[in-house]
């Protein structure tokens, strides 16, 4: 599988441009099987599995790096050479193209997009999906910003409104695909994966910075000539707290965004558009929470499709089944929770713990979970109690509002996908969701893969939604899984 060979750019600075050197087009590959991928180059579906055996063989090789090949500059900062050399060695999971990655995010420029872009305006007007601004941006392949996708991409800003009903400013991007003009048959909605609280993680901002793994279903989406849209959720870049994996909060950020692309300037969607809504992990979360919601907040859309992956339908489960390797994902569902049950974290978490949510707030999905890999809940809280433990004495009541399968969805083709290797969200959740919506009366495709890890699942699913995609804005019916689940 060839890899492009385009020489890196010089810059005054050995200790960045070291950094970046070691991002190669072979460290960006591996980094789409790990915990967070970059994406393709051009040619992107050369570097993404096409077969299971092609994403196990991606793992192996990644497996047999050698982590005595880090050194301080490598590290992000608050983290010692030896934790991460202890961290790549103990798992699969961790490499040094992933510590690498989050070190070379040190250095990196802000996205091209204006800084008070994100200020929300001082009034909102009343009506969920009315576009406020919008600017131009870009989609880069890359943290070194060799490759530049050559679709146009513009970020807006749009009005929605949240859980509590407080009108909230959002944002989003489009990206048209090269060449594309007139009204667009069909657009991917995608709702990304976890990308951390802090407002520097909000996809709109990554896609210009080259570090956004959802780079990977946008390239392969732009690839087959779909408009995408890429939602940042509530809070993410914009004013106010998001809050992690909020059903009601993540299904009218991608519903409203949706709504306000018809009004966005060059914008070739408009009301016939079909669209299709994507998502897999906390994407696959949204997603499923904007089908239920569709019906209520914005049954004018024209939904044709959806496909979820590796949904966390019951976060109870997800969060009691976590690995140490996720204490960050842990983390982020703990304080959001806190933040909505209006519960200081000090009652139940301890100095250790109250300056570790402090630091992970301030870090993407990589670089978090880098930085808490392997630390055990009990010792953040006050009581050695788990976060499983707290849930139940704090939270229950919010996780049981994030639940989902049980609304109605729209009688459109579903997919669910996740793979039985999944280390994050129990394979058996996908599959309990797939049975639902089937017993509700719906024709749903259920993909399972062998991806190894739960972001090998990501990318092994990819070559499967693109076709589901294909045949579902065809008018064709996919292949229905109901008779085997």
């Amino acid at each position: 599988m060839s890899t492009p060979t385009t020489a890196l750019p010089t810059t005054s600075s050995h200790g960045p441009r070291r950094r970046l050197q070691a991002l190669s087009a072979a460290a960006v590959v591996g980094l789409a099987l790990t915990l967070c991928t970059t994406t393709a180059p051009a040619q992107a579906t050369e570097l993404v599995p096409q077969t299971d055996a092609e994403a196990e063989q991606f793992l192996d090789d990644r497996a047999a790096e050698d982590p005595s090949t880090l050194d301080r500059e490598s590290v992000p900062e608050g983290i010692s050479v030896e934790q991460a050399k202890k961290a790549v060695a103990k798992t699969d999971e961790l490499t040094p193209a992933d510590v690498e990655y989050a070190a070379a995010q040190e250095d990196l420029p802000a996205s091209g997009v204006p800084g008070d872009f994100y200020e929300t305006p001082d009034s909102l007007p009343s009506e969920d999906g009315t576009v406020l601004k919008q600017a131009d941006s870009e989609f880069y392949l890359d943290p070194v910003k060799l490759i530049k996708h050559d679709a146009k991409s513009t970020v807006f800003m749009y009005k929605t409104t949240d859980e509590k009903g407080q009108a909230r400013a959002a944002t989003a991007t489009l990206l048209t695909p090269n060449g594309a003009s007139g009204h667009a048959d069909d657009a991917v909605v995608i709702s990304p994966g976890t990308q951390g609280v802090a407002d520097k993680c909000a996809p709109s901002r990554q896609l210009g910075m080259g570090t956004e793994y959802e780079g990977i279903s946008v390239a392969s989406a732009l690839a087959a000539k779909h408009p995408v849209v890429v939602v940042d959720y509530m809070g993410l870049g914009t004013e106010g707290t998001h809050h992690f994996v909020n059903r009601v909060e993540e299904g009218r950020s991608v519903l409203d965004a949706a709504r306000a692309v018809q009004q966005v300037e060059g914008s070739e969607i408009d009301e016939d558009t079909k669209l299709q809504l994507r998502g897999y992990s906390q994407g696959g979360h949204a997603t499923t929470a904007a089908l239920e919601l569709q019906k209520e907040w914005a049954p004018e859309l024209n939904i044709a499709s959806a496909s979820a992956g590796a949904v966390p339908v019951d976060l109870h489960k997800t969060v009691s089944g976590l690995s140490s390797v996720y204490t960050a994902f842990a983390l982020y569902g703990v304080v959001g929770f806190a933040e909505q049950a209006d519960i200081d974290t000090s009652d139940f978490l301890n100095e250790k713990g109250q300056k570790m949510v402090a630091e992970t707030a301030d870090k993407c999905t990589v670089e978090a979970l880098l930085s808490t890999a392997f630390t055990n809940g009990k010792s953040l809280t006050k009581d050695g109690e788990s976060f499983t433990d707290i849930i139940d004495e704090h939270f229950t009541d919010i996780v049981d509002r994030q639940r989902l399968g049980k609304a109605a969805v729209p009688d459109v083709p579903l997919l669910v996908n996740h793979s039985r290797l999944d280390d994050v969200i129990s394979f058996d959740q996908g599959k309990e969701l797939a049975s639902t919506w089937c017993r509700a009366g719906h024709k749903v495709a259920f993909e399972d893969n062998l991806g190894p890890t739960h972001l090998g699942g990501y990318v092994a699913a990819l070559p499967r939604i693109e076709t589901f995609t294909t045949r579902t804005f065809a008018g064709k019916a996919p292949l229905d899984s109901c008779w085997r689940l």
